[in-house]
């Protein structure tokens, strides 16, 4: 499915993110920075080749080890790819709904996870996975570690576009209390170092229409995986 194929048919609150949030930083850890608005600049470069990356492997819903059907749309591009089945969690070389490698990861994709890092404190970041996520009104993500990567020294850099979301940033067990933090269209979170492995998720996404991107969120999650 394409970024663009819902089309908007009325103007959300929080549609013209543009505007509304002005490219400063938060922090929300002690090695955690939401960077607000930092990916704007780059969508007229972006959206094209998300485009590309979804035409190779169109977003799917995967099925959790527990067999429970995700909420969320999935696909990746790069050297690795994230994907779950009933025998767990795992990174892969191929795409296995097309059993192809998974699409390579465009060069705008990487100089913006590198510029978000950079911009976050975390020099030399090399990304080589890039999970990309569909959310729609209702669909959400639990609470969970990015914890599948060989090598925890890199960051994660979360991007952020069309409707707005509830991030939950939590701690190092599940049962911390989380902080509630509002993303917008072009927000970008980067965490790592002692927040490396502290849990994070998404509340359900409230309905609404964003006036690019329609009714839904795309994510963009760069680890460095191998």
């Amino acid at each position: 499915m394409r970024s663009d194929q819902l089309k908007p048919t009325t103007l959300d609150l929080f549609a013209d993110a543009e505007v509304q949030q002005p490219a400063t930083s938060q922090q929300i850890g002690e090695q955690s920075l939401v960077l607000r608005g930092f990916a704007l600049p780059w969508l007229e470069r972006l959206l094209p080749a998300l485009d590309e990356v979804l035409l190779a492997a169109p977003f799917r819903q995967m099925i959790t080890p527990g067999g429970f059907t995700m909420s969320v749309g999935l696909s990746s591009c790069g050297t690795l790819g994230w994907t779950t089945d009933r025998t767990g969690y795992r990174y892969t070389h191929t795409d296995p709904q097309t059993a192809q490698p998974w699409p390579d990861m465009p060069t705008v994709f990487l100089e913006l996870a590198q510029a978000a890092a950079l911009a976050a404190g975390f020099g030399d970041f090399m990304p080589d996975s890039c999970l990309i996520n569909r959310y729609v009104p209702g669909a959400k993500m639990s609470l969970h570690q990015d914890k599948n990567e060989r090598d925890y020294s890199a960051p994660i850099v979360s991007v952020s576009l069309g409707l707005p979301a509830i991030f939950l940033f939590g701690g190092h067990a599940r049962s911390d209390k989380s902080q509630r933090v509002p993303l917008f269209h072009g927000d970008i979170v980067v965490w790592g170092g002692v927040d490396r492995l502290r849990y994070h998720g998404i509340l359900p996404l409230k309905d609404g229409q964003h006036s690019r991107l329609g009714a839904q969120r795309i994510n963009f999650t760069f680890r460095t995986a191998g």
